[in-house]
């Protein structure tokens, strides 16, 4: 019964004073520590420390508004993207076309009938009064007796028109009824690329069922040259300056965009090396490059080369003894071109060089093979005069050469 007793009552009592004094002051720290805390949010979160959380001003109380789930009860949240690649992409897309190789063959009961023999891309670069411009690949179209170009996915293809071809490039002009062309491309400047910037390849690989096909990478390297050998001798007759990219390129790729994140044109795809185990080693013509081509391709539909007027033979290819005879080299030269002949009234017969001479050099720039030789020469204009050193009888002697055109042969 000692828990009824009256020190029970008085431990009530006490317990109730104390609890009135307990309340009374978390009462007043709360309403403290909320003051506080209300004077400290506009600096917090000026600091970054409650993202998001504003006060509003006077000027900015607003009528609470509320939008409405759609049926169903699902909220969809649209975020509008607008990456570098999108726009870039945007840009081009619409002037990045399929190129449509047409050729007549015959079917098993011996008739000719006319059938696609493949497919390429293809880039709208001009258009000028009711025509239009593609630049392609050469070896998209070689051997068509027709070329159409495929624009966007469900109208009607263009017959196309062969302005002029460049097998030494890989490259052709195509013309076409400029009333269908919505967008024409914009060229960059090759020469101020860097490795390791954004590439961005579009074209139609392995036909035109995946168009405009968009694959991202980077510039791997803008210091790459490739042999073209034309006659299949296994000796390289000319040597194109080349990016080197790892953005997919497929068959079908050929003649398609590499842009650059301003979505400009900065090289023509053209090739990659296709080997078990080896990956994103893809190959595009520098536009700089290209544009010289194309333009002499609509203006005299061939492209105007300056050119000596000799046979070049690679001093590599020459059995070892003829060095010494009949060409009479020193010890030392163990690299260059031979002059296996020179057209009468060339300009390399009119500055006096003769056959078994051996080139070296032009101005200053080294000469190793044939294909450094006419790559050098067509960085020239036809009417410059290059300085031609060479070891003729052993000794070494120089010779100015005035370039003229190229002949075709």
């Amino acid at each position: 019964m000692g828990y009824y007793g009256d020190d029970f009552y008085d431990d009530q009592k006490k317990s109730r004073r104390g609890g009135a004094s307990t309340f009374f002051i978390s009462l007043v720290s709360a309403i403290i520590g909320g003051l506080i805390v209300l004077m400290m949010v506009p600096t917090l979160s000026k600091s970054g420390y409650l993202p998001g959380l504003a006060l509003p001003s006077a000027e900015q109380e607003q009528p609470a508004q509320h939008t409405p789930a759609p049926s169903g009860g699902n909220i969809n949240y649209s975020v509008e993207v607008g990456s570098g690649v999108v726009e870039a992409v945007k840009k081009v897309e619409n002037a990045v076309v399929g190129v449509i190789n047409i050729q007549r063959s015959r079917d098993f009961f011996g008739q000719s009938e006319e059938g696609e023999a493949g497919t390429g891309s293809g880039i709208v670069f001009r258009k000028a009064g009711d025509k239009a411009y593609i630049v392609t690949n050469n070896h998209v179209i070689q051997r068509a007796e027709r070329v159409q170009v495929s624009l966007i996915k469900g109208e009607k293809n263009l017959d196309a028109k062969i302005i002029g071809t460049d097998d030494l490039t890989d490259l052709a002009v195509l013309e076409v009824d400029g009333s269908k062309i919505q967008q024409v491309a914009e060229f960059g400047d090759s020469s101020k690329v860097k490795a390791g910037e954004p590439a961005i390849a579009i074209g139609n690989p392995l036909g035109l069922e995946f168009s405009r096909t968009v694959t991202q990478g980077i510039i791997s390297s803008v210091e790459r040259t490739m042999p073209i050998d034309l006659n299949g001798d296994g000796e390289p007759d000319y040597e194109v300056n080349v990016l080197q990219t790892d953005a997919a390129i497929n068959p079908g790729n050929s003649g398609g965009a590499l842009v650059n994140i301003a979505g400009q044109v900065i090289g023509i795809n053209s090739l990659k090396i296709a080997k078990a185990g080896v990956e994103g080693l893809g190959f595009a013509i520098p536009i700089d490059d290209a544009s010289k081509i194309i333009d002499d391709l609509i203006k005299y539909k061939s492209v105007q080369r300056p050119a000596m007027g000799v046979i070049p033979v690679d001093l590599s290819s020459i059995p070892r003894q003829a060095y010494k005879d009949p060409l009479q080299l020193p010890n030392d030269v163990v690299s260059g071109v031979v002059i296996k002949d020179v057209s009468p009234i060339s300009p390399a017969d009119r500055a006096g060089l003769k056959r078994y001479d051996v080139i070296v050099q032009l101005d200053d720039q080294k000469i190793t093979n044939q294909a450094e030789l006419r790559k050098y020469l067509f960085q020239k204009n036809i009417g410059d005069t290059v300085k031609v050193t060479f070891y003729r009888d052993g000794k070494q002697q120089t010779a100015n050469v005035t370039l003229a055109k190229q002949k075709l042969e």
